[in-house]
């Protein structure tokens, strides 16, 4: 039986994770034809389809997802054994999924410390709603990612933030109009689940004006006056105003941790022990 080049596992690894060989082959440093080459070769040796190819990009087949598993744990200890065999300390590269508005408040404040005293270590980041990262895990397209829970004292919360209202002025003058316009994001978040069900328990009329995922398009609606939007507490910049008056009062939310494996790589399980440790005391000015 062939040994596997774990060569070919990396370039797999980059085609999993970014969905696509033209876009896996910036990370592998291949051309597409080379890259396309390796994974019919990697197919060959295992006997079965790893990818379902399409002109949209690919995706894993069932085997695919099996192998996935097996080349992310074979290459993170290797990556580990040969940085222990070096002295060189913690080394390898960890895919970590964050939504937008905890990048902005949390990750300058998390990467700080982690960065400094981890230098070899790549981190590989992707900014996406709860509700996208949650399907990202369990493809294991990113090994581990913080995000939102409905309740703030849910199971595994690291910290609690509090949803609020935010408009352009103190007190805009489309709260007097008889249906709210609304800017959110979009309808499977929790903070646009939570806005809906505030309005509906206060009976007030809304409209969604303006749907999202994108944080500066919620903050640009907000900004222009045409409709309020909610953030959490920590994301809303100084030019906008929390608002109160005449509205229902919005929850706190939890933040916590999830990783795609139960028995994540050393450098994800020390990020993870990182950020447990620091994100609790971050406050509104990063520090």
């Amino acid at each position: 039986m062939p040994d596997i080049d774990l060569t070919l596992l990396r370039s797999f690894a980059a085609v999993a994770r970014t969905g696509s060989i033209s876009a896996a082959c910036q990370q592998v440093g291949r051309t597409q034809s080379a890259l396309s080459m390796q994974m019919r070769r990697l197919e060959d040796m295992i006997g079965q389809p790893l990818l379902h190819r399409s002109g949209s990009g690919v995706r894993l087949t069932t085997a695919g997802e099996r192998m996935l598993i097996h080349a992310e744990t074979l290459l993170a200890r290797h990556d580990e054994i040969l940085s222990d065999m070096r002295g060189e300390g913690l080394a390898g590269s960890v895919s970590f999924g964050c939504p937008e508005d905890y990048s902005i408040a949390f990750l300058p404040q998390i990467l700080k410390g982690f960065c400094a005293r981890n230098p070899n270590v790549e981190l590989r980041m992707i900014c996406a709603p709860t509700s996208d990262l949650r399907p990202l895990l369990h493809r294991r397209q990113v090994e581990m990612a913080l995000v939102s829970l409905p309740d703030a004292q849910g199971p595994g919360a690291i910290r609690s933030e509090h949803l609020v209202w935010v408009g352009n002025e103190e007190s805009p003058a489309i709260l007097r109009n008889p249906v709210l316009p609304l800017a959110l994001s979009a309808s499977s978040t929790v903070d646009h689940r939570a806005a809906c069900d505030a309005m509906e328990n206060m009976g007030r009329r809304y409209r969604i004006a303006f749907a999202s995922n994108s944080l500066a398009g919620l903050i640009a609606i907000a900004r222009s006056g045409h409709a309020i939007s909610v953030l959490t507490r920590l994301a809303v910049p100084p030019d906008l105003h929390i608002l109160s008056d005449g509205l229902p009062p919005l929850p706190e939310i939890g933040i916590t941790l999830e990783f795609a494996d139960p028995q994540p790589s050393r450098a994800a399980r020390v990020l993870g022990e990182h950020i447990r440790s620091v994100l609790p005391d971050v406050k509104a000015d990063g520090t």
